[in-house]
């Protein structure tokens, strides 16, 4: 099988069983995606979703975190994981959209790059959620996936992994292919035991197929 037709397998079957998949993060505007993306980090979007609400009640935009105190961030925060790096973090990047973009997200990967505590991949999430961009969030989700999948081959680093899937992914289908991904790595290709039983995708999968070999 070629990695076209792995490709054009994983992409016929997700139209047709999850033609719509989306963030599980809960939000309502650009301000609180990127919140709640920052404290996302190593921490279940489950977690997050408790915690955002009370969050953004405290801290309604971009201007009240801004000139937050970091210990209340972290108060507010402390139930999630590494919280005084994301307090800290989550205050310089409302003082930076705040100064330098007048408190409106920027669509470009590169300039979100520039906000406090937006890596590679919060950005990615950014562009393609918030403005439909086709850009590819490589998390461990969608990392692992992949090279179980067969859709990369040889990736040692997220940001290979991600050239390799922009490469094969129509432009178009990007952004909800990384939705795909995510939630099939949450839910179904799962860490320490996927449930291939339940997978619809061991058709074309070269992990399963070195499990038939064993």
């Amino acid at each position: 099988m070629t990695k076209k037709e792995r490709y054009d397998f994983l992409i016929d079957y997700f139209l047709e069983h999850r033609p719509k998949a989306e963030t599980e993060l809960v939000y309502t505007e650009p301000y609180e995606l990127i919140v709640a993306v920052i404290l996302s980090a190593q921490c279940t979007d489950k977690r997050v979703n408790m915690i955002t609400p009370a969050f953004f009640r405290k801290f309604p935009d971009a201007v009240s975190l801004s000139v937050a105190r970091q210990e209340d961030v972290f108060e507010v925060i402390r139930s999630c994981s590494y919280p005084n790096n994301k307090a800290k973090n989550l205050i310089g990047m409302a003082k930076s959209l705040v100064k330098d973009f007048s408190g409106i997200m920027p669509s470009e990967v590169e300039a979100l790059m520039t906000l406090p505590g937006v890596g590679r991949k919060t950005a990615n999430v950014l562009a393609s959620v918030l403005y439909d961009k086709p850009a590819m969030a490589v998390d461990t989700h969608v990392f692992r996936v992949s090279a179980r999948i067969g859709l990369t081959t040889g990736a040692k680093t997220p940001y290979h992994a991600e050239m390799q899937l922009v490469k094969h992914l129509p432009e178009r289908l990007i952004p909800l292919a990384h939705h795909w991904l995510i939630l099939h790595g949450r839910y179904v290709c799962i860490a320490r035991k996927p449930k291939c039983s339940e997978c619809g995708l061991t058709t074309v999968c070269k992990y399963y197929k070195s499990l038939r070999k064993e």
